[in-house]
């Protein structure tokens, strides 16, 4: 067809795959697999973004500051709280040259460490992504990993797959 495909259409598909290829049908004593994903369509020469998420949400880092686009609030695959199927939403978003993108799993906020055995949190990932900001992103990438190391510091295991990807625009 001549519609073109969005940030949210390719979830909504996605899931449907994901339910096929799962055999979900909703029943109580099926295992409700699933994944959260965050999903960008950039287009470089306007500078306009479209952001679908299922839990996962995109952090925009401009002049010190983080803009939060939020993710939908189900996973990709059959969702035990919404018995209607919802579909996903697209958000878009207009850039500007030195905007910093990130997503990423929940991993990194939900590691336990630091002083009292605490989660390291989304206000705490925030701070740090505005401090580095400036950095080049391989460095920025070296920093989040000496981070979390130190907040571990070896008492506590990794208890999540961490993964936080950044995009300079």
């Amino acid at each position: 067809t001549d519609e073109q495909l969005t940030a949210s259409m390719i979830l909504d598909q996605l899931r449907n795959k994901i339910i096929t290829a799962l055999h979900q049908t909703g029943e109580v004593h099926e295992a409700k697999d699933g994944m959260d994903i965050a999903l960008c369509i950039l287009d470089r020469e306007t500078l306009k973004l479209q952001f679908s998420g299922a839990f996962n949400p995109l952090y925009i880092v401009r002049d010190e500051e983080v803009v939060q686009v939020n993710a939908d609030r189900m996973p990709i695959g059959i969702y035990e709280y919404e018995p209607d199927e919802k579909l996903f939403t697209t958000h878009e978003v207009e850039l500007v040259k030195g905007d910093s993108l990130y997503v990423f799993s929940d991993g990194y906020a939900d590691q336990f460490g630091g002083r009292r055995g605490k989660k390291f949190m989304t206000g705490r990932f925030k701070k740090i992504l505005v401090k580095i900001n400036h950095l080049p992103m391989q460095k920025q990438g070296e920093y989040l990993d000496k981070t979390i190391e130190k907040w571990r510091d070896g008492v506590s295991d990794q208890i999540d797959d961490i993964l936080v990807i950044g995009v300079k625009v």
